[in-house]
């Protein structure tokens, strides 16, 4: 619940290999490491390790004037440091950095943003809501779990061993996650040209994603806004426990289905690069639809707390690894249903107790 991690429970969500309308222009070719694949004009791809299941993060070199912008960094392991050094010397040996642009503050993006920053003397390039949440959690590190946390964890259902295993960790941990941030950046709002391509914001996964349009060429660099095979997390946190992420994320999906072409060329941070924006977009919007209703089925049965919810929205059992992450996508989406009249809580013992209405 603190932290929104890329991926919904990593495949919970998971599309078949040839999701219908989805093509997948390289196959299953990916680039090794210290390779870049050509994906369009002046686009290249690389690939870096994740730990876990999500395996892989995919980050873009993008041809910028004289030289080259670097689009997502991955995290500050060796593994990735090693990666990063064996593009730089070997397909863009003698290629001047421009700078370094971040679609969104998760570690596996912002993560060596500091690194590459500071290795080229150049700029970091985010959205303003990005970068200062980004810093504000870096700053923010103590011994333990803050009260209202604690209230939040036992409102869900958590019992009293769940949480203090939670709270054994710290609070606080993004900064072990990050390199050390530039204390600057040069903001990107929507609509901004960042050379030939338009920047696209959208939200719920994260507070102000960015995208990266090029109009010419038909070219989404999509990050985790929109992936071919699973959905992004779009979860309440901590830090905004009256938000309500599930709308933000179904708008931004409607609004990226009306304004953008169905024939882009999608460069996601997770998954194979593909055409079919359109049909991905629908099915992403069908598929938590399907999920709210569902959800609202099982709270007609009896009021639920949070933790009682997870049989309706993920198909794999949540251990203690996946407590906190499907704590927080669970109450997304109950507060999504709440804040249209669908369903209602009341506290009991400081338990949260949902109903459909």
């Amino acid at each position: 619940m603190s932290r929104a991690p890329d991926a919904s429970l990593a495949d919970h969500h998971a599309s078949p290999a040839r999701h219908k309308g989805l093509h997948y222009p390289f196959d299953d070719r990916a680039p090794e490491p210290g390779e870049l694949i050509v994906v369009a004009p002046g686009v290249r791809w690389a690939r870096l390790p994740v730990p876990g299941p999500l395996k892989h993060i995919n980050v873009w070199a993008v041809d910028d004037g004289d030289g080259v912008a670097i689009v997502d960094t991955g995290l500050p392991l060796d593994v990735c440091k090693e990666a990063w050094r064996g593009v730089l010397s070997g397909p863009l040996a003698g290629r001047a950095i421009t700078r370094v642009i971040v679609t969104h503050m998760h570690p596996d993006h912002l993560g060596l943003a500091g690194w590459l920053t500071r290795k080229f003397g150049v700029r970091l390039w985010m959205t303003r809501g990005e970068y200062l949440t980004a810093r504000l959690l870096v700053a923010d590190a103590r011994p333990e779990p803050p009260e209202d946390v604690r209230m939040q964890w036992r409102a869900a259902g958590w019992i009293d061993e769940q949480i203090e295993a939670a709270a054994s960790g710290g609070w606080g941990n993004f900064a072990r996650a990050v390199h050390r941030m530039p204390e600057g950046y040069v903001r990107v709002q929507a609509g901004d040209r960042l050379g030939d391509w338009r920047a696209v914001v959208g939200s719920g996964h994260s507070p102000e994603h960015l995208c990266l349009v090029n109009d010419a060429t038909r070219v989404m660099i999509s990050g985790d806004q929109v992936l071919p095979r699973i959905s992004s997390i779009v979860s309440v946190t901590t830090l905004e426990p009256e938000g309500d992420p599930l709308r933000e994320w179904l708008d931004s999906l409607a609004r990226f289905r009306a304004d953008l072409p169905a024939d882009l060329l999608v460069l996601p941070a997770h998954g194979p690069p593909f055409t079919g924006l359109h049909a991905r977009l629908d099915a992403l919007i069908d598929g938590h639809h399907k999920q709210l209703e569902r959800l609202q089925e099982r709270l007609r049965e009896s009021p639920r707390r949070a933790v009682d919810c997870f049989g309706a929205l993920f198909a794999r059992a949540i251990d203690e690894n996946l407590l906190g992450m499907a704590t927080g996508e669970t109450l997304a989406h109950l507060r999504y249903l709440e804040r249209r009249g669908r369903a209602s809580h009341e506290e009991r013992d400081g338990v949260w107790w949902w109903s459909a209405r």
